[in-house]
């Protein structure tokens, strides 16, 4: 064999040795980029819902402070009530909390609400509650308005 044909010999194996070498190493980039991307859509959804259990969580506090505040309010303007029986803004409040105590619900709270209003005032065509009464209805507004909110705090 000539030298020349040793050369060609040589040059064509050094070629397919190194196509044959980079194929190997390009197939093995591949898999790798593939595992990266994986691993990166992997921490992607892990801070998705990370970010929207905080999300939800928030959510749920600001359901749960706000509906306090409503059911505190109620209260309040019930027991400004009690005090001023004739007075119609005091009335006047008592119902507008009702009706936010109605948009918050559940319903047992807001006919505890309604129930608590009427025997303070009288609305239900009767007079209004004795002392005993009235400590009745406003426990028993009170012991809805904390089920209901520990079963919104429930997560």
């Amino acid at each position: 064999m000539s030298e020349l044909g040793i050369a060609l010999i040589a040059a064509g194996s050094a070629i397919l040795g190194s196509s044959v070498t980079g194929f190997f190493a390009w197939k093995a980039g591949h898999r790798q980029a593939a595992a990266a991307e994986a691993a990166g859509q992997a921490q992607a959804n892990a801070l998705i819902a990370t970010v929207q259990a905080t999300l939800d969580e928030q959510r749920r506090a600001r359901a749960l402070d706000q509906r306090r505040r409503v059911y505190a309010d109620m209260l309040t303007a019930v027991t400004d009530l009690q005090r001023h029986r004739d007075d119609h803004d005091a009335l006047t409040r008592a119902l507008r909390a009702h009706d936010l105590t109605v948009l918050e619900g559940p319903d047992d709270v807001s006919q505890a609400a309604m129930n608590f209003i009427a025997r303070a005032r009288g609305i239900d065509g009767s007079e209004a509650a004795s002392s005993e009464q009235l400590v009745a209805v406003r426990r028993a507004y009170i012991d809805a308005a904390v089920l209901a909110l520990r079963n919104l705090d429930q997560p």
